[in-house]
């Protein structure tokens, strides 16, 4: 099957939502994430990238059908848990992209799609003045966790494969339901950049 990458910004977003919504949902429900989400936060979620002149989502669509996509907006658009550690560091906040979440259903994993994801929301950052540091975060469990697959792999050395390093002094916490949870409880997390 051919899988077409397709590339939307600010308001075009809106029309794509439901299927946004859908796919994180269901993808996020995995380990590490282990998400229990609803359409509703989704949708209040997304509505960030809606509104934002700076954002992307980069989709990756098999016959019209949302499989896979990545997001991203300059981090100043961004939810404070993740701007606040930058401007803790003392690194300017209108020089970072941050790049959401990258999701992809299972069954379109290993054929390259990844890459796509980085190099739309790179470009997306460099047609933005000022931008010279890419940004993402990922949610931080012990290997002792109980949910945690006997296979597990954990993506460092991909995402070292784009040019992304490890910030151990940069972490926040952001608060989600999990799969057991009765409520939403903060977890942390770690984030991961790449100069422009």
């Amino acid at each position: 099957m051919a899988i077409h990458i397709q590339h939307i910004q600010g308001g075009d977003i809106a029309a794509w939502l439901p299927q946004l919504a859908a796919l994180r949902i269901r993808v996020f429900r995995e380990y590490p994430y282990l998400y229990e989400g609803t359409e509703a936060y989704e949708r209040k979620y997304l509505q960030t990238y809606v509104e934002s002149d700076t954002s992307i989502a980069v989709l990756a669509l098999d016959d019209g059908k949302v499989v896979g996509a990545s997001t991203g907006l300059a981090l100043r658009d961004e939810d404070q848990a993740f701007v606040r550690p930058f401007r803790n560091a003392g690194i300017e906040v209108d020089a970072v992209f941050y790049c959401a979440e990258s999701v992809l259903l299972p069954e379109y994993r290993g054929r390259g799609i990844y890459q796509h994801f980085f190099a739309g929301r790179e470009e997306q950052a460099r047609s933005l003045p000022g931008i010279r540091l890419m940004a993402f975060c990922a949610v931080q469990r012990p290997d002792t966790h109980p949910r945690r697959p006997v296979d597990y792999l954990p993506l460092d050395a991909v995402w070292r494969k784009f040019g992304y390093t490890r910030q151990e002094g940069l972490r926040t916490d952001f608060s989600w339901q999990d799969l057991d949870e009765e409520s939403a409880s903060p977890k942390p997390m770690v984030f991961y950049t790449k100069p422009l």
